[in-house]
């Protein structure tokens, strides 16, 4: 199921992504990935692993605090979490990832720098907050070509594409389908409907033509 509004609210989605491949269990993942305005308010957010609403935003919320101004670090952490982060629109909004402390830093760098691709490519390189919150939704599914489970998969910018844009063929056909069974479920009903008035015209017909001749007798 593909979640929430795009309306100035966080984006959230919690679907499982499609899986290529199978990948070992392993302890390093992203929890999330996000894209927040300088003040902690999700733009989009997709989560990785089960995470309450409330838990999400408190973490989202809490990390513009751990951003000192002027410090070029990529990276801050807390007791229990790592917020891997690029700062956007000179500093007034981040792509954030946020991962447990065990995960491998390098290769989130890796995913940092392809959502960095992937916002300008979806956003129709409108990537102030605006254009964010408008193409949410096709965000949240890059999002999902790119971390499978919490863990980064082996993708290109160039397969993102053609896997979402083939996701997208598939979800336009299926829609099709849907509406041709519904156009056909109409035709039914019109061929029904003038059935029956035939039916009832034939009807009346009959009998005022019988009453016609009984009096003419």
């Amino acid at each position: 199921a593909r979640a929430s509004s795009t309306a100035r609210k966080p984006v959230a989605r919690s679907r499982s992504p499609r899986t290529r491949v199978s990948l070992p269990r392993r302890t390093m993942v992203v929890l999330a990935a996000s894209v927040v305005t300088k003040g902690g308010k999700a733009l989009v957010s997709r989560q990785f692993v089960p995470m309450t609403r409330i838990r999400i935003e408190g973490l989202l919320a809490a990390f513009p605090k751990l951003v000192g101004t002027g410090k070029q670090h990529t990276y801050v952490e807390t007791e229990n979490v790592r917020y891997v982060y690029q700062p956007l629109e000179q500093g007034t909004m981040f792509l954030l990832l946020v991962t447990n402390k065990q995960s491998n830093i390098l290769e989130d760098l890796d995913i940092l720098r392809l959502l960095s691709k992937v916002l300008p490519e979806y956003t129709q390189q409108q990537t102030d907050e605006e254009g964010i919150s408008r193409h949410a939704f096709d965000l949240i599914f890059a999002f999902d070509e790119v971390i499978s489970l919490g863990h980064k998969e082996n993708v290109t910018m160039s397969q993102v594409k053609t896997f979402t844009e083939m996701e997208s063929h598939e979800e336009k056909l299926h829609k099709m389908i849907i509406q041709s069974k519904i156009n056909d479920t109409k035709d039914v009903m019109k061929r029904k409907a003038m059935e029956i008035d035939k039916f009832k015209i034939d009807r009346h017909g009959g009998g005022r033509g019988g009453g016609g001749m009984g009096m003419g007798g």
